[in-house]
């Protein structure tokens, strides 16, 4: 064989890996356009995954809500009844969690109904593991992580009842009529707007539960703390006897925590966040969210001032919560002054709406009815100076139908608990202090032992 021969072998040799390699590639590139065909394209999942990541999101950070409402009444109570309060909290969480899967979910989002009232107990079912894009809806977001992100709203719901009736309220009454709230009264008026029910007809506007959430917890918790009374010695002699909370800096760091899940509560009621403009919109509403907090608060702050000559913490930690609740019925609209303006009256709204409750010797010991209802109140009438769709008689009669149904079915509950298990403890147990009577363990018992 001659030279030129042996280097033509050679080079054919030499090229067979490359050939191969080549066929390989050929190969590949036939397989991934195959797939190409069938599976969807990152414009068609990208909507879906995004918008179920900012389920997941916010819900964690209103799930840290729940720590907000329990520092926020172990804070506020006296240091004899924090135990209880913190029992109360996690038990209503956790109640509220098996409730919404057994009978709530459904309930507020039954699909076709009669716009009042969807099926009972009709269990949610999460999607199949490992689920594949072609199987899924990928019209919205996936169901585990919506129901994830709507179970928080509820749990939110019964923390305002907690506060709102504590150091005089037996325990298990009240998580009775927590079973009663999360699982049927709540999903129930929820799904009158946010199930396509009658309310979202007529166009009545509640981005994130101005009414939906807050003046629902706010009616229950009024409807109980007339029922159930003042504290002793709340109200004597034609006086108001303050009865300082047990730990301030607990009360802050509360209120802190409730605003930094408030981003999760107002910013995960975008409901998407597939496009530019839905994330973009994310930006706006955590903006408006913060500005109104900070304005309720500042607010709260000059005028206790002005009025007692003195700075009150509480006032201005429940300012800073009232102008996030006025916010949420609509904290995407406005610009940042009309953020801090609607923060503000919900800041005044706190100032002067405690010392009327006492005049009415209604006892609410956090400040929850002023928060949660006066201001969640006047948010969702709120709406209307920002959003030209929507009227104000619809948005006023959202707000009673809310209120009597609300108020109304909470008060024959209230009444057939006191009835039947008596809702209140004893004057002994009340004023031994209820963590003794109800838990026999003490939050403090090293101070108390002085």
């Amino acid at each position: 064989m001659n030279m030129k021969k042996l280097l033509t072998l050679g080079a054919g040799l030499a090229l067979l890996p490359v050939i191969g390699f080549a066929q390989e590639a050929a190969e590949v590139a036939e397989v991934a356009e195959d797939i190409a065909d069938v599976a969807p394209s990152f414009d068609e999942i990208g909507p879906y995954i995004m918008t179920t990541l900012l389920f997941l999101v916010g819900g964690f950070l209103v799930f840290w809500m729940a720590a907000g409402f329990t520092m926020l009444e172990a804070g506020l109570v006296r240091s004899k009844n924090v135990t209880t309060q913190l029992t109360k909290n996690i038990a209503l969480f956790s109640i509220a969690g098996i409730m919404y899967w057994l009978v709530g979910f459904n309930l507020m989002y039954p699909g076709d109904f009669n716009g009042y009232i969807g099926g009972f107990f009709n269990i949610t079912i999460l999607e199949a593991v490992g689920l594949g894009a072609d199987e899924a809806d990928l019209e919205y977001a996936s169901v585990a992580s919506d129901f994830f992100f709507q179970l928080m709203f509820v749990a939110a719901t019964a923390s305002i009842v907690s506060g709102a009736l504590a150091e005089r309220i037996k325990l298990w009454p009240f998580l009775v009529f927590v079973v009663i709230l999360t699982g049927f009264m709540y999903p129930i008026s929820g799904s009158w707007l946010w199930g396509e029910g009658w309310l979202d007809e007529m166009g009545f506007s509640d981005f994130a539960g101005s009414t939906v959430v807050h003046s629902v917890g706010g009616w229950a918790a009024l409807a109980g703390a007339i029922v159930l009374g003042p504290r002793l010695g709340k109200y004597k002699d034609g006086r108001v006897n303050p009865m300082p909370g047990s730990n301030l800096a607990l009360a802050t760091l509360g209120t802190f925590i409730l605003w930094l899940g408030w981003f999760g509560f107002n910013g995960g009621s975008q409901l998407a966040a597939g496009t530019v403009g839905d994330i973009t919109d994310v930006g706006r509403i955590f903006a408006n969210t913060n500005m109104a907090a900070s304005a309720g608060a500042v607010t709260a702050l000059i005028l206790t001032q002005l009025i007692y000559k003195k700075v009150d913490l509480t006032m201005v930690l429940n300012g800073a919560l009232a102008g996030l609740v006025a916010i949420t019925a609509e904290p995407l609209y406005p610009t940042l002054f009309g953020a801090l303006w609607i923060g503000a009256i919900g800041g005044v709204i706190v100032v002067f709406a405690v010392p009327m409750l006492d005049k009415f010797k209604i006892d609410d010991v956090v400040g929850a009815i002023p928060v949660h209802l006066f201001a969640g109140i006047w948010g969702t009438i709120a709406v209307v100076f920002y959003n030209p769709d929507v009227s104000l008689m619809v948005q006023l009669t959202g707000i009673a139908a809310y209120g009597v149904f609300t108020f109304v079915v909470a008060l024959v509950f209230w009444y057939i608990l006191k009835m039947t298990m008596g809702i209140r403890v004893s004057a002994e147990s009340e004023t031994t202090g209820l963590d003794m009577s109800e838990l026999g363990m003490e939050a403090y018992p090293e101070f108390s032992k002085g």
